[in-house]
């Protein structure tokens, strides 16, 4: 207990998005997120019997960088390389295939459309799925950008032709974007982990215990439903 809430209460990173997905939390009209991983993270609160507070940042680089200076104490992120010098990472609950949400007129109908020198591309900064688009892509033009929202109001302008994000994220937001296109392939396939500060082994393995508890028992699958993603499957056990 000491290690996973050493100041009493379980302090979370949660990141937010305008519609949640397996990732990425949505808040009501007060403000208060609500999504799979808010699910998860009051029901690992409840079973160590501590009180819970919510940091919800724009993207997962903020709550990485938190993480590891030990300001929050769980957190729920994609996992890559460059996350592991600064977290330790749990299982996966989820597995999310990175690809692209193509604006509308565009001419990009596969991946290798997109790696062009005219085209514009665009992901959330500091994240797993920017940092794989930038290996696989040689001619394209990439740029950052702080968050989901920002990232759909360039694509809304005109201003990019290619947004990098998991499938399971730009479903929603291609439905509400007319004219717009998911591409089918994927170029990037990442575990979405519960992740505690280097350092606490004591809470890396209450974490860990949580979570595969939560993919056997049947949690994970509820709170994927009860966000809308039925048809989306729960990360097998000791993933």
């Amino acid at each position: 207990m000491k290690e996973i809430a050493p100041t009493g209460k379980l302090r979370v990173g949660v990141v937010y998005a305008p519609v949640a997905t397996a990732f990425f939390v949505a808040k009501d009209a007060d403000g208060k997120p609500h999504g799979v991983t808010v699910d998860l993270a009051n029901e690992l609160a409840a079973k160590l019997g501590v009180p819970i507070e919510f940091t919800v940042a724009p993207n997962s680089g903020e709550v990485t960088e938190a993480t590891s200076s030990g300001a929050l104490d769980v957190s729920f992120m994609p996992v890559d390389d460059e996350r592991r010098k600064k977290v330790d990472f749990g299982p996966s609950y989820f597995f999310g295939e990175s690809t692209y949400l193509i604006r509308p007129g565009c001419d990009i109908a596969t991946l290798a459309d997109v790696d062009r020198a005219h085209v514009r591309v665009i992901g959330i900064a500091n994240t797993t799925t920017i940092r794989s688009a930038a290996r696989v892509l040689k001619a394209a033009t990439i740029k950052p950008v702080p968050s989901v929202e920002q990232a759909m109001a360039m694509m809304r302008a005109g201003e990019a032709d290619a947004f990098a994000l998991s499938k399971d994220s730009l479903r929603p937001l291609a439905a509400d974007f007319a004219g717009a296109r998911i591409l089918a392939e994927a170029f990037h396939v990442v575990g979405i982990a519960i992740a505690v500060p280097k350092n606490r082994p004591a809470a890396l393995a209450a974490a860990s215990a949580f979570m595969e508890e939560a993919k056997a028992s049947g949690s994970v699958r509820r709170a994927l439903d009860r966000a809308g993603m039925k048809d989306e499957a729960v990360a097998p056990a000791g993933r």
